[in-house]
């Protein structure tokens, strides 16, 4: 007696004509406050899913499930998808596109708890299906409101993805890339760095989206280092102290970490601690490689940990 045959979940095209005619069934208009740019270009979504190299060991992370066509073009490859999708209105069309895939959970909610820490329903369900041997990955057509918190966040997890492949605005993928010494290089790109070998896929004029932005995108690959990463003893600390370098990028470095740290270091320890790093006062934190920003960072926080003592 012959097996019946397994059918293959059903995948809708994800087209102009297809979303101007769903959007009408169900009387929606893209919501702009959620940053709702839908890929419409066939050979960028598949870009997309391709340069995340997906196999059947891959817990895959997606962010704005939308219509679900990414989300449909994950889960043929990974092990398990969870997307979340913070429309209430996309978040029951995508479930009705989706109804046949076994491996996709749906989750309606924000991805963020607030700015600065992500949902712990989200990562607790991508946490309940990585198992041995699993890998962690984002993937997904990133709204462009919460690309940077989320990326930023997920890197100060205890298990942070493998990799992040992701379309978001291009002016933020220059600042990802971004060396020193250059206008875009701040926190975001030292913070990156830090953790990650970076690459910028493919750039996207609005054409590619519906509706057009009026910027342009970037799919772009950030793969972790855990060498790397294990380099920084303190995550939390380097974030935190990172991000006070930059915010007056201009001024030298002596005056940045003299007010960063003036709660617990007076300015002669603050000159002790650049000098340890081999750093001279009137450098700027833009022109310091990521490498340089650690040694100061680990610099500071060794003195502090000597006071505490």
């Amino acid at each position: 007696m012959s097996t019946p045959e397994k059918k293959e979940p059903k995948q809708h095209r994800q087209t102009i004509s297809f979303l101007t005619r769903r959007f009408r069934e169900v009387g929606l208009q893209p919501a702009s406050r959620h940053g709702q740019n839908f890929l419409i270009d066939m050979n960028l979504q598949q870009l997309l899913v391709d340069a995340a190299q997906l196999g059947p060991e891959d817990v895959v992370l997606e962010v704005g499930t939308g219509t679900g066509a990414l989300t449909a073009l994950i889960a043929t490859k990974a092990s398990a998808v969870v997307t979340v999708e913070i429309d209430q209105h996309l978040y029951q069309l995508a479930s009705e596109e989706l109804l046949d895939f076994q491996n996709i959970t749906m989750l309606k909610q924000d991805v963020l708890k607030n700015k600065n820490k992500l949902s712990s329903e989200v990562l607790e369900a991508v946490t309940t299906r990585l198992g041995d041997g699993n890998k962690f990955k984002l993937v997904a057509n990133l709204p462009y409101n919460i690309a940077t918190p989320l990326i930023s966040n997920l890197l100060a997890c205890e298990t942070p993805p493998r990799s992040i492949t992701v379309t978001i605005q291009k002016e933020v993928a220059e600042r990802i890339l971004a060396s020193p010494a250059t206008k875009n290089y701040g926190h975001l790109s030292v913070w990156v760095q830090s953790q990650c070998a970076v690459e910028c896929v493919r750039l996207m004029p609005p054409s590619v989206f519906w509706p057009r932005p009026k910027v342009e995108s970037a799919i772009i690959q950030l793969t972790l280092d855990t060498e790397r990463r294990n380099q920084i003893p303190d995550l939390s600390f380097f974030h935190r102290f990172t991000r006070a370098l930059f915010l007056h990028r201009r001024k030298f470095l002596r005056s940045v970490v003299i007010s960063a740290m003036k709660r617990d270091l007076d300015k002669t320890e603050v000159d002790q601690a650049i000098a340890s790093a081999g750093l001279r006062a009137d450098q700027r934190a833009e022109q310091l490689s990521v490498e340089k920003i650690l040694t100061l960072c680990e610099s500071v926080r060794d003195l502090l940990s000597k006071k505490e003592g």
